[in-house]
């Protein structure tokens, strides 16, 4: 292995171990909140879904400075890097603000949902315990991004790691899903229990973020003797930071809003359907964190290349990203392809669930190289600052193509040529199709971001 594939997994693999951590996190309240009832269910699956979405949209602005530290450590300037570093408590609290207003007055949203109303008082509690650990969940993922954007990600893993196997503690105890010789020693909170453990949990990996920037040898010698104290908002850094952020953290929301909708377009075919979909968006949300870890790594690479002015050193690290990322989805394909049946079976015992699930498993097995690839795409770009055009890119590919695509195969089919609607699997035909043209779009993006480099290193800044 040549020295930027190496270096490129290198950075990857803890992010990987940290995103498959959070997603454990997911599976223990699925598992601790439903032992409380159908109510606390349902209130963890809709807080659940506005909550990620909101929290990944505002997390998306914060790694803005992934590619901001990367930059200013490739060109040598670490003063400009550790006041990026400090600016980002203004950030954060800004976008906190605003996303806590949100989660504090869900009724817009839980009205839309049509939910009975002891859920919708259980959804309602759930994300203003959440509004709490907002804060520091957007601090934790600035510090993310900063330890990206240094190129130190082992820290991530080791946080994240100590932060799910305490939860899988706590969760039950506050959620009253423990017992001790049949007594119950629980807090009988249910969803909101679960919330209420996240959030002491957040604010726990937030401080332990803040320690190691505080603490850490090379953290204290990047910083100066300012050290991490934020000074004054500076307007021009922050508008810089939203210039690069907003349309990534955009970006995120297209993304995670298309799955959101297609599961309540797809709630109209049936419960097994639906369950059958569950399944099947679990997986695919899992397996997508191969290329989300690679491509974190690309970014930061391709920023620290692209600010020393190493324009073939950039260049280099977006290949080795796609080789990895490429080879890696092959696999992964191949392997959901093989094992479609047994996944199926772990994810529910019911017969039709796992026919269902079997069928649109098929999909996702075939979509992995074009979603790897504008994965990575998308991830180098940003490590050249460039966001707004991808933007557009998501939103005609996921919104039009995906989601308006997908309604239309699976209500409507297209009779003209002899296709009948085809339920559930025609969202997740759209959904390949959907990746398809973003890695079209994103990668031809790419290509004349890196000749422009090429012809004026200033062009495309």
């Amino acid at each position: 292995m040549t020295s930027t594939p190496r270096r490129l997994t290198r950075l990857a693999w803890p992010v990987l171990v940290a995103q498959l951590a959070t997603i454990g996190m997911m599976a223990i309240d699925t598992i601790v909140v439903g032992r409380a009832g159908t109510d606390n269910l349902a209130a963890l699956a809709v807080g659940a879904s506005i909550y990620v979405s909101v929290a990944l949209a505002f997390s998306g602005v914060v790694q803005s400075l992934l590619p901001g530290v990367a930059h200013r450590l490739g060109r040598n300037d670490r003063e400009g890097a550790a006041h990026l570093i400090r600016q980002a408590f203004w950030l954060v609290l800004l976008l906190a603000i605003v996303g806590d207003l949100i989660l504090w007055f869900p009724g817009w949203m839980i009205d839309y949902a049509e939910l009975p109303d002891q859920v919708a008082a259980l959804t309602t509690d759930y994300l203003r315990i959440l509004a709490f650990s907002l804060p520091a969940s957007l601090g934790y993922r600035a510090f993310h991004a900063i330890a990206g954007g240094v190129g130190r990600t082992r820290p991530l893993m080791w946080m994240s790691l100590a932060q799910t196997s305490c939860h899988a503690l706590l969760a039950p105890i506050l959620a009253d899903s423990l017992s001790i010789g049949g007594v119950s020693i629980g807090l009988a909170k249910g969803a909101v229990g679960a919330a209420c453990s996240q959030a002491l949990l957040a604010w726990l990996v937030c401080l332990i973020g803040l320690l190691v920037l505080w603490r850490s040898p090379y953290y204290r010698e990047l910083m100066g003797q300012a050290g991490l104290w934020p000074g004054r908002p500076d307007s021009l850094t922050q508008k810089h930071l939203l210039r690069v952020g907003v349309p990534m953290g955009l970006s995120y929301f297209v993304e995670i809003s298309a799955f959101t909708l297609m599961a309540i377009f797809i709630a109209r075919l049936g419960p097994e359907i639906l369950s059958g979909h569950r399944i099947v968006a679990n997986i695919s949300a899992m397996v997508y964190m191969l290329p989300l870890a690679i491509g974190t790594a690309t970014a930061a690479l391709v920023g620290q290349a692209d600010g020393a002015g190493n324009l073939r050193g950039a260049e280099a690290v977006s290949r080795s990203g796609f080789i990895l990322a490429g080879m890696g989805s092959v696999l992964m394909g191949v392997s959901l392809w093989v094992f479609r049946e047994p996944l199926a079976a772990l994810g529910s015992p019911d017969p039709a669930v796992r026919a269902v699930a079997v069928g649109l498993i098929a999909y996702v097995a075939a979509y992995q190289l074009s979603d790897a690839l504008q994965t990575i795409a998308g991830f180098a770009l940003r490590g050249y600052h460039v966001t707004l055009v991808p933007l557009g890119v998501h939103l005609a590919s996921f919104w039009l193509f995906g989601l308006g695509g997908g309604y239309w195969l699976a209500f409507e089919g297209l009779p003209r040529f002899g296709l009948a609607p085809m339920g559930a699997a025609g969202f997740w035909c759209a959904a390949l199709i959907a990746t398809l043209v973003a890695a079209v779009g994103l990668g031809s993006l790419l290509a004349w971001v890196q000749s422009a480099r090429r012809g004026d290193p200033l062009q495309t800044r």
